[in-house]
């Protein structure tokens, strides 16, 4: 993404264009979401396409921003957009707002925003303009202008007002997901609701990621289909095939056709295998290579923050097409292998065409043996044609294996606590 810090306002009006160069549409406003100790995180823009229709593009398919243009990663969702709770737009709802300085210096009206991308390439809010009161009497005249940052003020709060639902998410914004998912399913059933409408799409599906199916189901049922779907996008495409597939066939076929087209296909992909074999445990979309890639291109993408650890592990390398299904599997170059190679190698010299992959019927326990057996941390899934169809890491097959309540287990009964190491003379 470009690194470039942009004002909303002179945003808002510029063109949208997809990767092949077409106009779709143009920005009509950007979407945020307070966090409790940083600057408000955004999540997407609204964008108008023809028709006077506005959309939600989510940030995660926005390749670049500059003040003069949008640039697409992926496909559009073109269901209206409709702000939901805990959602902020800068255009229609920030700009405008008056806030105190943090250090009573006074008051002021914010009349632009600037967002910008962290080294993560997570964007956010980095700078207000703003607008103090006037000091002349003249009707013509104007208040000075400054910049700030967001922890530089703050906006007014009524006294004695309860801790809302938003306040409440605002607290848990920087909580691992399984932390999340475990503090959501200690909370009332009314008040976990209400949390979760306020948590953004991406929290929220990180968090039923680690809890169980019949928890994953109440919250979603209660959310209203529209939201299941943008929740269901947001989930690994393994995770949304398995919740996906509790639901009776007219609820599932009706999610899937409100999920983005690109997510959808992944998860129809993977409900066409029995959730007990590695077609139906694997992700389908690993680091995939050409041979005539270089050891730069690769540790590049392995570098994006968003990668799961266990896929990180790996690139596999195949014949065209690179996407899943993909052409012949040729290989795996493993990430250590990567490390002791110069940047311009390429990855054909290098590969590991020894590494027996997994066929995409194979059960459980046989990939769980294969992956003890090796020292791996993840497998290629391959078709009858030997086409790359996914990849299978650990942490799936370990979900599969352990009892479906082993995340509600006390600590007592992890392994190596007290309660569970073998008492001396146990033995014989």
């Amino acid at each position: 993404m470009s690194t470039q810090r942009v004002f909303v306002a002179r945003l808002a009006g510029c063109a949208v264009f997809d990767p092949a160069g077409d106009r779709i549409g143009k920005v009509r406003d950007v979407v945020v979401v307070y966090r409790s100790s940083a600057a408000p995180r955004v999540i997407g823009l609204v964008c108008e396409i023809p028709g006077r229709r506005q959309v939600f593009l989510s940030i995660g398919r926005v390749g670049s921003i500059s003040t003069g243009q949008v640039i697409t990663s992926g496909l559009m969702n073109v269901r209206r957009f409709k702000p939901r709770n805990g959602e902020v737009r800068i255009m229609a709802e920030l700009i405008g707002r008056r806030v105190d300085f943090s250090d009573a210096s006074g008051t002021a009206v914010i009349e632009d925003v600037a967002i910008e991308p962290n080294r993560l390439g997570e964007w956010s809010v980095s700078q207000l303009f703003l607008r103090k009161p006037k000091t002349s009497a003249s009707p013509f005249a104007k208040g000075p202008t400054t910049f700030a940052t967001w922890n530089q003020v703050h906006e007014h709060n009524r006294p004695g007002e309860a801790q809302s639902a938003e306040q409440l998410v605002a607290t848990y914004s920087e909580m691992h997901p399984a932390d999340l998912a475990n503090t959501l399913l200690d909370l009332p059933q009314q008040r976990r609701i209400e949390v979760a409408e306020e948590l953004p799409d991406e929290r929220l599906a990180d968090a039923l990621e680690e809890m169980p199916e019949d928890d994953q189901m109440d919250i979603l049922d209660r959310l209203g289909d529209e939201r299941a779907a943008d929740i269901l996008d947001q989930m690994e495409p393994d995770d949304a095939a398995d919740l996906l597939a509790q639901l009776p066939q007219g609820r599932l076929e009706h999610l899937l056709e409100l999920m983005e087209p690109e997510e959808a296909e992944d998860v129809r992909m993977l409900l066409r295998y029995s959730p007990d074999t590695a077609g139906g445990l694997m992700t389908p979309e690993p680091i995939i290579l050409s041979a005539d890639a270089t050891v730069a291109e690769a540790l590049a993408l392995i570098r994006r923050h968003e990668l799961h650890p266990a896929l990180a592990a790996a690139v596999f390398i195949t014949l065209p097409p690179f996407e899943t299904p993909t052409g012949r599997l040729l290989g795996v170059v493993h990430f250590q292998r990567m490390l002791r190679y110069p940047p311009h190698e390429r990855l054909g010299a290098i590969v590991d065409d020894t590494l027996e992959p997994v066929p995409a019927t194979a059960s459980a326990a046989e990939v769980a043996r294969m992956l003890a057996s090796y020292d791996l941390v993840s497998l290629p899934v391959v078709d009858q044609a030997h086409r790359l169809v996914g990849a299978i890491s650990v942490d799936d097959v370990l979900d599969y294996l352990l009892p479906d309540d082993w995340r509600s287990h006390d600590a007592d009964d992890r392994p190596g606590s007290a309660s569970s190491v073998p008492t001396q003379g146990a033995a014989g």
